[in-house]
């Protein structure tokens, strides 16, 4: 009978070792899936040796991760993974700490920083390098962020990271919370009417979410309840059509992955693309998207009102209503929405048609 905890990470380690010598491509967060127990304890079975635990001060690591320089930041959920290359520039949080920002040309990030509970320093071994990088998981053990360092990066700086960073406690095993079962959500009696002309009056798409907290609804509801023309079905493989229209007319979008934790951005053109089974992926030099189709359950177009016009969005969701990736045309606050954006996305058949 396994009577304690590093009991418990010795037969983990035991049943990690069999699967990867079964499996020796497998990712640590498949692996896990696998073996039914969180990333952050399949991490840990390396802590004090290539993994070192940090303090949970994550604003005031955030707001020095520019010194690393070039690095490549990676966010992801259960079917998409995002990964951007650049500088952690312009951090700031909100004043009471909960949200923040990282704000360049090329690093695009929203943090919701009750997410953010526990954080490591990680050394990645290959066959011919060694990978440095920091990595962040939430009170269940979910990877929020990663941060990845490369040949442009500032060895030095993460070093001082590390060092500033670090605790005196690299044994002691993290107790994660186990999450709850998703439920899903109880509907309400909800005024369709007064909800679409609220819909009809927004003014940024900022204010979509506190539409949904007003009415009481998640976004699957409200769009099932949109104003005729603002929100239709399309192919659950839109998002290809869509891409490859957009690589064909060098058109910049903005594409948007978000964890738990964090929503990361790419602002730009996509070029060369790529399937490899199920996953559709984007393989360009500073930006890489992986999405495994298979996880895509409904593919919308939604349209919202702004004071600069009409914004449009494809969203894709997996079988939890959960948003998996969305995209726009790119476009600042005080610009209208491109029209090539547009044309792409009016070249997309509905569903129902």
């Amino acid at each position: 009978m396994v009577e304690n905890k590093f009991e418990l990470k010795e037969e983990l380690l035991s049943r990690y070792q069999v699967l990867r010598e079964n499996e020796p491509k497998i990712r640590i967060r498949a692996a896990a899936q696998k073996l039914d127990v969180s990333e952050l304890e399949l991490l840990e079975l390396d802590l004090g040796d290539s993994v070192i635990r940090l303090d949970g001060n994550w604003r005031s690591f955030l707001r020095r991760a520019h010194t690393l320089g070039y690095v490549m930041a990676l966010t992801r959920n259960e079917y998409a993974v995002h990964e951007r290359k650049g500088v952690y520039d312009n951090v700031s949080f909100t004043k009471e700490g909960s949200m923040g920002v990282a704000v360049g040309p090329d690093i695009d990030l929203r943090f919701f920083m009750s997410q953010w509970k526990y954080g490591y320093a990680v050394r990645l071994d290959r066959k011919d390098r060694h990978i440095n990088g920091f990595q962040f998981f939430n009170q269940y053990g979910e990877a929020v962020h990663k941060i990845y360092l490369n040949e442009r990066s500032n060895p030095l700086a993460y070093n001082q990271l590390v060092d500033k960073f670090r605790v005196k406690d690299q044994d002691s095993l993290t107790e994660v919370e186990k999450k709850p079962a998703k439920t899903k959500p109880e509907f309400k009696e909800v005024d369709e009417a007064a909800f679409q002309e609220a819909w009809l009056n927004l003014k940024d798409t900022h204010d979509f979410f506190p539409l949904l907290r007003k009415f009481g609804v998640d976004r699957m509801r409200a769009l099932a309840m949109a104003p005729t023309g603002y929100a239709y079905q399309v192919s659950d493989l839109a998002i290809k059509q869509v891409f490859e229209q957009a690589r064909d007319k060098s058109l910049d979008i903005m594409v948007f992955i978000g964890s738990p934790g964090c929503i990361q951005i790419h602002t730009g053109q996509v070029k060369k693309l790529a399937d490899f089974g199920s996953w559709f992926n984007v393989m360009d030099p500073e930006f890489n998207m992986h999405l495994n189709t298979e996880g895509i359950r409904s593919c919308w177009v939604v349209r919202k009102p702004t004071v600069d016009g009409i914004v449009t969005s494809l969203e894709i969701f997996d079988g939890n209503g959960d948003l998996i990736v969305y995209c726009f045309g790119k476009r600042k606050p005080g610009k209208p929405e491109l029209e090539g954006w547009r044309t792409i996305i009016g070249n997309i058949n509905p569903l129902s048609s």
